[in-house]
C-alpha cells in the first residue's frame, strides 16, 4: 500500500471518528407526521409545535447541553409507511424516542416498539394505548412504551358526555337524551366508540346506530337527514377536522338540529373559519388550560416557541399548544433519565413515572398537571369542555384577525374530572 493511501486512510478513518464523535453528542428523534394526507389539518400545527418547541429547547441549553438531532417524515397517513420508517431509522439513525401521529400506524408498532423499549410519543390517544401491563380487563394489549400528553380519546368522549347530560338537565329537557356516535370505519375513529357508548347507557342516554361518514371531505347531506330523522340530541364526532367542515355545512343546510361534539381533532380555527356560522355552538374536548389569547404564566414560554417559525404573536393552533406541552414532557424526561445516568428508552420510559401532578417548567397554566404510571399510562383525568362562537362572517379575514377580532371565540365550559376506573384503563 502505498504512502498516499495509507494518509488518505488515516484521514478518512479520523473523520469518521470526527463525525460519530459530534453525532454522539445529539439525541436523536423520529418525527412522524401527516403534512399531505387525510389528517393534514390537523397535522401540520401538531407537527411544527413539536419542531418548534425542539429548536427552542436545542436553543436554550438542549438537553443538559446536548442538542436533538430531529428527523422529520411525512407519511401522509398511510400506516406501512410508518412502519418502513421506523424500521429505518431505529437501524440507521439509533433513535431513542419517537414523535408519532396516528392511530393506526400507533397500534401497529405496539409491541415492535416495546420489545425495543423504544418510548413512543403519539398524537393518537386511543384508550388502547394507556395500559402498559396487558392485564386491564378490558386491554387491547400490553403499551408498556406507548405515551401522550391529553385524556385518551375514550376518557375526552365521557367527559363530553357528562357535559352532555349536565347540559340536558339544565335546559330542563324531560326524557331521555338520545346520543349518537359518528365516524368512518376506521381505527382513529372507532378508538373511543364503544367504550363512550358503555358510559353513555350507563348514565342515562339512549344510545342510537352509529352513522359513518368518511375521514375525506364528501357530499354529508343523507348523514344529516339521517340525524334528524332519528331525533338525536347529541352527536359525537370521531373524525379529524377535515371532513368536520362539510358535515357541519351540509347539516346547517337541512337544519339538523344537535349538538355536536367533538374529540379533540374534530375541530379547531381553520375549520371554524371554514364553516362560519355551521360552526357556532359546536362543543369540544381541548387538551391544555389554556388557549392562545388566555393570560397565563406558561403563554410567555408558547409564544417563545412560536417565535421560532413565524412571530411570537401570531395566533396558534390549540393544536400546536398541546404538542409544546408534549414535546416539553419530553425533555424533560430525558434530562431525568441523563442525569439517572440512562440516557436510552428504558431511562425515558422510567424517567416518565418519576413525578406526580408534573407540569413542564415554564408552563404553568397551559400544561395540565398529568401524572403517568408504571400501571397506568392515561396520564391526564382532566377533560376541559370548550364551545365554539361565532360572532359574524368568517370568509374575507385569516384566522389571526378573526380570533383577535373575537370573530371567532373558544368559551370554556366546564372542566370535567373523570374518575380512574380500573376497567377504563386501556380501553
Amino acid at each position: 500500500m502505498t504512502k498516499f493511501f495509507k494518509k488518505l486512510l488515516s484521514i478518512t478513518f479520523l473523520t469518521f471518528i470526527f463525525t460519530e464523535s459530534i453525532f454522539s453528542k445529539e439525541i436523536p428523534i423520529g418525527q412522524l407526521v401527516d403534512f399531505t394526507g387525510p389528517t393534514s389539518s390537523v397535522g401540520k400545527p401538531f407537527g411544527q409545535g413539536h419542531i418548534d418547541a425542539i429548536k427552542w429547547i436545542n436553543q436554550n441549553g438542549g438537553i443538559n447541553n446536548r442538542k436533538i438531532r430531529l428527523e422529520t417524515v411525512d407519511y401522509s397517513y398511510k400506516a406501512p409507511r410508518a412502519v418502513a420508517t421506523y424500521k429505518r431509522w431505529k437501524s440507521r439513525l439509533k433513535v431513542i424516542t419517537v414523535i408519532g401521529w396516528g392511530t393506526a400506524d400507533t397500534e401497529a408498532l405496539m409491541e415492535t416498539i416495546a420489545r425495543d423499549k423504544i418510548p413512543f410519543f403519539s398524537g393518537s390517544y386511543a384508550g388502547q394505548l394507556t395500559d402498559p401491563t396487558g392485564k386491564a380487563p378490558n386491554s387491547f394489549k400490553a403499551a408498556p412504551y406507548n405515551f401522550f400528553y391529553g385524556p385518551s380519546y375514550s376518557d375526552a368522549c365521557r367527559g363530553l358526555i357528562t357535559w352532555a347530560l349536565n347540559d340536558w338537565k339544565r335546559k330542563e329537557n324531560s326524557g331521555q337524551p338520545k346520543f349518537v356516535h359518528m365516524g368512518d370505519n376506521h381505527p382513529y375513529p372507532n378508538a373511543p366508540k364503544q367504550a363512550c357508548q358503555e358510559y353513555a347507557e350507563e348514565i342515562g342516554f339512549e344510545v342510537l346506530s352509529v352513522i359513518n361518514y368518511t375521514l375525506a371531505p364528501g357530499d354529508f347531506t343523507a348523514q344529516c337527514l339521517t340525524l334528524k330523522q332519528i331525533e338525536a340530541n347529541y352527536a359525537y364526532l370521531a373524525n379529524s377536522s377535515n371532513s368536520t367542515t362539510a358535515l357541519l355545512k351540509a347539516c346547517d343546510t337541512v337544519s339538523a338540529e344537535v349538538q355536536f361534539m367533538t374529540n379533540v381533532w374534530g375541530v379547531d380555527e381553520t375549520v371554524i373559519k371554514a364553516s362560519g356560522k355551521a360552526a357556532d355552538g359546536i362543543v369540544f374536548a381541548v387538551r391544555t388550560n389554556s388557549v392562545w389569547g388566555d393570560n397565563q404564566e406558561g403563554m410567555e414560554l408558547i409564544k417563545n416557541v412560536s417565535a421560532m417559525s413565524g412571530k411570537s404573536d401570531q395566533y396558534r393552533s390549540v393544536h400546536y399548544i398541546s404538542a409544546v406541552c408534549s414535546m416539553f414532557y419530553i425533555a424533560e424526561a430525558m434530562k431525568t433519565a441523563m442525569t439517572g445516568g440512562k440516557l436510552n428508552g428504558e431511562g425515558i420510559r422510567n424517567a416518565m413515572y418519576e413525578k406526580e401532578n408534573w407540569v413542564p417548567k415554564g408552563l404553568g397554566g397551559v400544561c395540565l398537571p398529568s401524572t403517568w404510571k408504571n400501571d397506568d399510562h392515561r396520564g391526564l383525568m382532566e377533560v376541559p369542555i370548550y364551545m365554539v362562537k361565532v360572532n359574524g362572517a368568517t370568509d374575507k379575514k385569516n384566522v389571526d384577525q378573526l380570533m383577535k377580532e373575537k370573530v371567532i371565540q373558544l368559551v370554556k365550559e366546564d372542566q370535567i374530572t373523570l374518575p380512574r376506573r380500573a376497567e377504563w384503563r386501556g380501553y
